[in-house]
């Protein structure tokens, strides 16, 4: 069981809903990995089962298209959960993304089709297992040294335990009609969202986007958004 007095913090990357993501080195060797920090004291029991399935989950999961779990403990001082997993050395999608918004510029097709094939690989490691990502956005989704694609943050990851899952979450550019609708959900949902992330990765711009909730909840039912630019990518596309 390792202890924080291993680590070295070097930077904090980010914040999400159940904690703080932090870039550390282990100082036995040198190596680095993303940390992320979930505080225990604040959360309800149900959020601390959630953090613990996040961890059954990592560390069940072996596929090159999912994020790696390296290791777990909790740290008594913070009272924090402390989740050792792989760096995504070069960003998320998101962070691709803007870069391109920034220069004016857009993705290769040939790289859309790269990006495609790697989020469905991950998506079906986690689906053969009967997982839910549930939250797959741009952010979510990391860069390997190598260029590939990696799924990443599955603390609202669920286990089936049935056919259908109830409850909303996720960020709601990428959600599904269903998951809106508070109808049961499997796992079409996440092919959903990966739709969406992969039309955000063409276009720069969700498919679906609106100034409140009520106007983008009718635009995601009603399923229309603006085609992709034919000029700029193949009709396959």
């Amino acid at each position: 069981m390792s202890s924080l007095s291993e680590f070295e913090i070097l930077k904090r990357l980010g914040e999400g809903s159940f904690g703080t993501v932090y870039q550390v080195k282990r100082k036995s060797d040198g190596k680095i990995y993303a940390m992320k920090k979930v505080k225990m004291l604040s959360l309800s029991t149900k959020e601390k089962e959630n953090a613990l399935n996040e961890v059954r989950i990592l560390a069940s999961i072996k596929s090159p298209n999912i994020i790696s779990y390296k290791d777990s403990f909790y740290d008594e001082s913070s009272s924090c959960l402390c989740i050792i997993m792989d760096f995504a050395t070069k960003g998320d999608v998101l962070m691709q993304i803007n870069e391109k918004k920034k220069n004016k510029s857009f993705f290769e097709e040939a790289t859309i089709w790269k990006y495609a094939a790697d989020m469905l690989l991950g998506l079906k490691a986690l689906h053969d297992m009967k997982i839910l990502h549930r939250d797959l956005k741009g952010a979510n989704v990391f860069i390997a040294e190598n260029g590939s694609l990696k799924l990443g943050d599955l603390n609202v990851s669920k286990v089936q335990k049935k056919d259908y899952a109830y409850t909303q979450t996720g960020t709601p550019y990428y959600t599904s009609p269903e998951v809106w609708q508070n109808r049961p959900y499997d796992s079409k949902c996440d092919v959903w969202s990966l739709g969406c992330v992969l039309y955000e990765v063409a276009t720069l711009e969700p498919p679906f986007k609106a100034n409140s909730m009520e106007d983008l909840y009718k635009k995601v039912l009603k399923g229309v958004f603006p085609p992709i630019n034919l000029q700029r990518y193949s009709s396959d596309l």
